[in-house]
């Protein structure tokens, strides 16, 4: 029988995204303008820096994955996880935001630090997170409620910390920007923990699932399994990094190279019999055979390069190319409030028109409004928050139908198989967000850096604009338009996702059950 959410629990679960957003739209807005304004390192080394980590990512998204789907505790698989990380997380937005006094290579290796031990407690905290919500409710309809309430509690804390923090840097740090960050960042770890604390205690595990008749073996057997299937993750992952970064004719080849040797063994390492296949080989596997989670996955990645090259210009944008820094706080804040809307409206707009159809529809929307602030005189604020608010209401409905269809996909993994890995479909997904959102923030730098911007230096300033202003419009809007594309490609409606629930809440009622 499928559960229906009570509301506090639907507020509850997220308030879990508004402390997540503290850390994660926080990091995504003004960590590159602190780096290289503030902090002071390059433009270049600072996308390096985002594109290593993010690479790094990779592995510890599908780790924690698999060890959240393997964890057995009286407040279920995931929540724990949540409770025990948030302090960590805390303190390394804390850490991310100070400023030592360092020699220049000295701030590189603390930036790395510091931003590693971020995007660490991050992935423990938010990959179980995510994967909550695919075990609340066996219900898709509830499961995009729940993910509009989700994004709605998203962009409030985005709103909290993307607005509010140019105007807390000035005030607390009296004309000492890298103090300002510091005791900003301060306020927002222990809004960040009570946050979280809230989204532990209200919140239930629910889905069961029967006990898988694979042969059980420890979590260090699994993961030295995993670590053999890394490279398939790891070496097109840095392929693609080298070409994006440096864009020269070797990594251009090499790239095409290492594609289609990892399209070869994907192709080997699915054709093998179950038998010859450990839990986690299969559990690979099972990913890589489900179409509805492949195509998601490069949704994932293009909404998040749409989404995030917009918000990793915004600081540039109007410190520079409108001449009012502080405009941009109320520009987040304007976004954000449409954004809450926007997330509250999804499961309403997709029950009239269905999840894929919606989903292409903000695209093609969002991205059109998007290519309009090209065309906005320099200097018309009015102009550039109509256009930026009513791409916004269309872009919030991205990421919450995003998350509420990759739970889709993990239904559809365990009809397929009878096998479900919620954790790691969530992983997978959270990872690729992640990789777009690191990959964004390097496009926005690496632009910025053609045109020689130098944040240190005001003579640079000017020769940068034009790039403000199309990574500002017709940049991210092109990964929009693929996006579009490529969802018109899914396979799930919402008739055959019906026809899944039902399948499967049958089966589990025959079925001695156990934690999913």
């Amino acid at each position: 029988m499928d559960h229906k959410l009570t509301i506090k629990e639907k507020i509850g679960y997220g308030m879990g995204d508004a402390a997540a957003n503290l850390v994660w739209r926080g990091a995504l807005a003004y960590l590159a303008v602190f780096y290289t304004d503030t902090f002071g390192i390059t433009a270049a080394a600072a996308a390096m820096l985002f594109l290593v980590v993010r690479l790094s990512d990779g592995v510890s998204d599908i780790i924690m994955g698999m060890i959240a789907d393997r964890t057995q505790t009286k407040m279920g698989k995931f929540r724990p996880w949540i409770l025990g990380s948030t302090p960590f997380l805390g303190l390394f937005m804390i850490l991310c935001f100070t400023t030592p006094e360092l020699s220049y290579s000295g701030k590189l290796v603390y930036a790395y630090l510091t931003y590693i031990g971020l995007t660490l407690a991050y992935t423990v905290n938010n990959v179980p997170y995510s994967a909550l919500m695919g075990v609340m409710t066996t219900d898709d309809r509830e499961r995009t409620s729940l993910s509009g309430f989700r994004f709605a509690g998203a962009f409030l804390g985005g709103l909290v910390v993307m607005g509010c923090l140019p105007m807390l840097v000035d005030w607390l740090g009296k004309g000492n920007d890298a103090t300002g960050y510091q005791y900003t960042m301060w306020l927002f770890a222990a809004l960040l923990v009570a946050l979280m604390c809230i989204t532990v205690f209200t919140t239930k595990e629910r889905v069961t699932i029967q006990k898988s008749s694979q042969r059980s073996r420890t979590l260090s057997s699994e993961l030295s399994d995993l670590a053999k299937q890394l490279p398939l993750i790891l070496i097109p992952l840095s392929a693609i990094t080298a070409f994006f970064y440096f864009r020269d004719i070797l990594t251009g080849v090499i790239f095409i190279a290492v594609m289609v040797f990892t399209s070869i063994a994907i192709k080997q390492l699915t054709r093998r019999p179950e038998s010859m296949n450990t839990r986690s080989q299969q559990d690979i596997i099972d990913l890589l055979s489900n179409k509805p989670w492949l195509i998601l996955l490069g949704m994932g990645f293009l909404t998040m390069m749409f989404n995030g090259i917009k918000y990793g210009v915004i600081a540039y944008y109007f410190k520079y190319y409108m001449g009012n820094e502080l405009l941009t706080g109320y520009f987040f804040i304007a976004l954000l409030v449409v954004s809450i809307f926007g997330a509250l409206a999804t499961a309403k707009l997709s029950s009239i028109m269905g999840r894929k159809k919606l989903f292409i529809v903000a695209l093609l929307a969002s991205s059109l409004l998007t290519c309009g602030i090209y065309f906005v005189p320099q200097g018309d604020v009015i102009g550039i928050f109509i256009l930026g608010c009513s791409a916004e209401f269309f872009a919030a409905i991205l990421p919450t139908l995003f998350f509420s269809m990759l739970g889709d996909s993990a239904d559809y993994s365990e009809y397929k198989t009878g096998r479900r890995a919620t954790g790691l479909v969530y992983s997978a997904g959270s990872f690729v967000q992640k990789t777009g959102g690191g990959f964004a923030g390097a496009l926005v730098l690496l632009v910025l850096g053609s045109y020689g911007y130098n944040g240190l230096d005001v003579n640079t300033i000017n020769q940068s604009l034009p790039g403000m202003k199309s990574l500002m419009s017709w940049i991210p809007a092109l990964f929009g338009f693929a996006g579009a594309a490529l969802i018109c490609l899914y396979p799930l409606n919402d008739e055959k996702q019906r026809e899944v629930t039902k399948a499967l809440l049958t089966r589990r009622s025959e079925q001695p059950p156990i934690t999913a």
